[in-house]
């Protein structure tokens, strides 16, 4: 609402709650009717000068019952001295912000809601009164009861702090993981539980939710009652104000004791098996490797992880593992692909590549778990296969003329024998005519 045309065309009279208006620009009092939030003007003892419709509508009052009432006549006495506190605030400086004030309607219902309030002015710039903006809070508050309740109730860790890293509130659970009370943990800076460089690391996390609204998965290790270092990862959120403004964070904490357990394990499966294990992310990057890689390639390890699978294989095999890749993401796993990469030595060593998805705590696929086979003696064997083919064949390519000789020589002789029989018949013959 433009308080400063209001402040500037409006004098207030002491002898009557009624404005005269030396009007500019601007009716004062619509724009205060016609505003959309409750309004009022009060003079600097609290009496209410003027209101709009907003104002009977959220308390049910008649107009006669409103003006030239004093505000302590709705509220508390407690949240009478705090108005009155505020208007003094408003004298100093023009304005005051969200202060609660909680009035009764006439129903009795108490109802909460936040006062935002500035300067009236007379003519001569003199503050004689405030311009109130009152903000229903009922439905925010049901919000906030229902995060709180949320907030309790969350199976994880679940804290709120403010920019400065103080934590307002925190659920059960972070007090079943840290194990300190309710009162040694609320009102307590972060920087009481954790490190000074993860203090650091977590301020730089604030400015990322300030910045993006979320950051995801920052480590952090706060130290228990017990003594006990305890690893988690922080997922943090923008915590707003009624002005959507950033005024903390939402903190969801998840204790990686098991998955740490898990992956060092994991970790201890890749170091000691016997075939070469290599992690790679979805870009082809060697981020782990076993002796058996450095073994099987004679590179060093410095040599090998951070490095682009693209340095050891050529770059149409670089496409068919990155083709692999997708394979992996697509249905978690790929099998035999063949990879021939070259050792520290020159040497194309033939190998075949299964690999399986490394996924993230969230399920994700972040990249894969590749399981080399040297192939090596396996060609060699089939080499000395084919060339026991080879020589096999040739072998019978030579008993088959062996035997084309042998059968043909029978053959022939098979014949002269029958030629010598014919000979013999025709010898025969021709004694017999002679006798």
């Amino acid at each position: 609402m433009p308080e400063d045309v209001i402040s500037s065309t409006t004098v207030i009279t002491p002898t009557s709650s009624r404005m005269t208006k030396p009007y500019s620009s601007l009716d004062a009092d619509i724009i205060i009717k016609n505003a959309p939030d409750p309004v009022f003007v009060s003079d600097l003892e609290g009496k209410i000068l003027t209101a709009n419709d907003a104002v009977y509508e959220l308390l049910g009052f008649r107009t006669d019952e409103v003006l030239e009432q004093s505000l302590s006549r709705f509220i508390s006495p407690e949240e009478t001295r705090e108005f009155t506190a505020a208007l003094r605030e408003v004298i100093e400086r023009g304005a005051t912000r969200n202060a609660r004030l909680n009035p009764r309607s006439s129903s009795g219902e108490v109802i909460p809601t936040t006062l935002n309030a500035s300067a009236l002015r007379d003519t001569d710039g003199k503050v004689i009164g405030a311009i109130g903006i009152l903000r229903d809070m009922r439905e925010l508050d049901k919000a906030r009861a229902y995060a709180d309740s949320l907030i309790k109730n969350a199976p994880d860790p679940v804290f709120v702090s403010d920019l400065e890293a103080k934590i307002l509130t925190a659920n059960d659970a972070v007090y079943e993981l840290l194990g300190f009370r309710p009162d040694e943990v609320l009102e307590q800076s972060l920087s009481r539980f954790i490190s000074s460089q993860e203090t650091g690391e977590f301020l730089a996390a604030l400015r990322e939710v300030i910045d993006r609204g979320v950051t995801r998965n920052a480590r952090l290790n706060p130290r228990s009652a017990s003594g006990e270092v305890i690893p988690t990862s922080l997922n943090a959120s923008a915590l707003r104000d009624t002005d959507g403004k950033v005024i903390g964070a939402i903190g969801i904490l998840r204790d990686m004791r098991e998955l740490d357990k898990a992956l060092a394990y994991s970790d201890s499966l890749i170091k000691n098996a016997p075939d070469p294990v290599f992690v790679s992310d979805l870009e082809g990057k060697i981020l782990q490797a076993n002796d058996a890689v450095y073994e099987l390639l004679g590179f060093r390890p410095d040599e090998v992880l951070e490095q682009s699978l693209s340095r050891f294989i050529s770059p149409e095999e670089t496409r068919e593992f990155l083709a692999a890749l997708r394979e992996v993401i697509e249905r978690g796993a790929t099998r035999n692909a063949r990879l021939n990469p070259r050792s520290a030595s020159g040497e194309v060593i033939p190998t075949t590549l299964n690999a399986s998805a490394l996924r993230d705590t969230d399920g994700k696929v972040i990249g894969a778990i590749g399981i080399l086979r040297d192939m090596r003696a396996y060609e060699k064997v089939v080499r000395d296969l084919q060339e026991s083919k080879s020589e096999l064949q040739e072998k019978i390519l030579d008993l088959e003329k062996f035997e084309e000789v042998v059968v043909g020589r029978e053959l022939k002789m098979i014949a002269l024998e029958k030629e010598v029989e014919n000979l013999k018949r025709e010898i025969e013959k021709v004694r017999q005519g002679h006798m």
